[in-house]
This record gives structure tokens, C-alpha cells and sequence, in this order.
């Protein structure tokens, strides 16, 4: 095996191996009643202000159909809350709950462990090399189906 295709492969086990961390990890005991691409949706939704429907359909590259149905569980189990906009009456605005932004914390806690374990012993050129191959990827895939 050559350097590229040993590089390829570490890669792609990487790949693996976050999803399967994922499923393992953000899914525990407390969250068991929501799926990972639950958790997404809480991640979009956020911690701050209301969210419109569109907006974060958008983000997660779905139809707000999809995510409206998506929604409907969230809200039924507890994790979002939905309301009418004020200006707009038309207008779905959503937003975590108390039991939602916990679950938004314990998802964020995952990614700082992930990044502190994934930087550390790297000096800060190092970092940076490692940022710009990573932003390098999400690049790509930001254009691959272009």
C-alpha cells in the first residue's frame, strides 16, 4: 500500500469510526428516545433565538416537510417548542426546550472532547495545517454534487 492509499484508508476508517462514536456516544441513557438525526436537528435549531422552519430545513439540506415531521417527535417527546410568529402568523418559529438544550449541551460536550483529543501535542502550525485540510474536505463535499 502505497503513502496515498494508506492516507485514503485512514481517512475512511476515520469516517467509520465517527459515526459509529456518534451513535455510541451521543445517544446515551438520558437521550435514548431521539435518533442522531434528532440530535442534528437540535444542533441547527440551537441554543440562542427562535428559529424559522425554512431556515433550518435549509441548513440540514431537507425539505421543510421532511422537518416538519422530524419536528412533530421533537415536540411531542419534549425537545422543541413551536409557535406562531407574532409578525407573521404564517410563520413557524421553533426552539429548544429545557430538555432540548440539555441534549444540545451533552451533543456539544462530544465535540469539544473530539477536538481536544484531536489537537492535542499539536503545536499551533500543526493546527493549522490540520484546519486547512479539514476545511479543504468540507469544501469538497460542500461542492461535490455541484
Amino acid at each position: 500500500m502505497n503513502k496515498y492509499e494508506a492516507d485514503c484508508d485512514v481517512l475512511i476508517k476515520l469516517f467509520n469510526e465517527v459515526i459509529d462514536m456518534k451513535e455510541k456516544t451521543v445517544i446515551t441513557d438520558a437521550f435514548k428516545d431521539i435518533s442522531n438525526n434528532d440530535m442534528r436537528i437540535i444542533e441547527v435549531i440551537g441554543m440562542n433565538e427562535q428559529k424559522n422552519m425554512s431556515t433550518v430545513a435549509r441548513a440540514l439540506s431537507i425539505t421543510v416537510g421532511t422537518l416538519t415531521i422530524a419536528i412533530n417527535n421533537l415536540v411531542k417527546k419534549g425537545y422543541v417548542e413551536r409557535v406562531r410568529s407574532e409578525e407573521d402568523r404564517r410563520v413557524v418559529l421553533i426552539s429548544l426546550s429545557e430538555k432540548g438544550r440539555e441534549a444540545y449541551r451533552h451533543y456539544e460536550g462530544f465535540h469539544d472532547e473530539m477536538m481536544t483529543a484531536t489537537l492535542e501535542g499539536l503545536g499551533e502550525g500543526d493546527a493549522g495545517v490540520l484546519v486547512k485540510a479539514l476545511t479543504n474536505l468540507k469544501e469538497f463535499f460542500g461542492t461535490y454534487h455541484e
